[in-house]
């Protein structure tokens, strides 16, 4: 799934093609999923913005666009077999493309997110000067897992899978441990690893997997994939200096989770 270096990535590509322009046509088939898209037709995009995994492009009229692009959700400059919506500028043709459908649009009145639940109860953005540590442990002092806590979007906004497991690994911290057991030095650990993860990772582009289901819009992958030290590499030597662990794959959340029992470990 997009996470927060991702759609951070996607919106700084598409923000020159937008700003300024004015939405002549928004094509799609599927009015459950894309709602309210008829209400941005005419509008003239003013800027964007991103709120977690969420890209939202701000139109006149005082009207929000806003784009989840879900699991395999992304933006490309030409025409796609996934293409789902169509948004037609006067100087560019923007194509959403998503094969699993499970992105979704709005558009709403600036500000109002009742339609998105999230948006109203997100955390702080990891790379703001909203994020802070106080905060972070308060948003920490509960018995779920850490690894569901992150995932959660509430202590901190835009981790999803990926980052999740990188800030663990990079903090020492296993996935499994209790929120509130966590202490006050391994919570600064794991506060600063998710700020040098996520910056590390929107520089680089995101991460494309093998699946390749996330692309720039000009088609071209991220590259932080290959500064992954715990994601998506099951079975392969723990990259610590020193650690001689493997890194293993269980269930936490729902999700598949990637750690090195090693230097990981579950103490309480």
């Amino acid at each position: 799934m997009p996470e927060l270096p991702e759609v951070e990535t996607t919106r700084r590509i598409l923000e020159p093609y937008l700003l300024g322009q004015r939405i002549q046509q928004l094509l799609h088939q599927d009015p459950a999923r894309y709602r309210n898209t008829e209400r941005a037709e005419g509008r003239r995009v003013l800027g964007t913005s991103r709120r977690g995994k969420y890209l939202i492009i701000h139109l006149d009229e005082n009207l929000e666009l806003i784009v989840h692009l879900g699991m395999t959700g992304g933006f490309r400059f030409e025409p796609h077999r996934h293409t789902r919506v169509t948004l037609h500028l006067p100087h560019q043709t923007l194509y959403y493309t998503d094969p699993r459908r499970f992105g979704k649009w709005w558009v709403v009145e600036a500000g109002d997110y009742r339609e998105i639940d999230l948006l109203c109860r997100m955390g702080p953005e990891p790379l703001s000067d909203d994020f802070t540590l106080a905060h972070f442990q308060q948003a920490l002092r509960t018995p779920r897992k850490i690894k569901e806590v992150l995932l959660a979007q509430e202590a901190v906004a835009g981790v999803g899978n990926i980052y999740a497991d990188e800030s663990l690994w990079l903090s020492q911290i296993h996935p499994e441990r209790p929120a509130a057991s966590l202490s006050s030095p391994e919570v600064r650990r794991l506060y600063k690893a998710i700020r040098v993860v996520m910056e590390r990772a929107v520089e680089a582009g995101g991460s494309t997997l093998s699946d390749a289901s996330y692309r720039q819009p000009d088609g071209q992958p991220g590259y932080f994939q290959f500064q992954h030290n715990a994601y998506d590499r099951t079975g392969q030597p723990c990259k610590r200096k020193g650690c001689t662990g493997r890194i293993a794959k269980i269930v936490v959340g729902g999700r598949g989770t990637h750690f090195c029992p090693q230097c990981q470990q579950n103490s309480r």
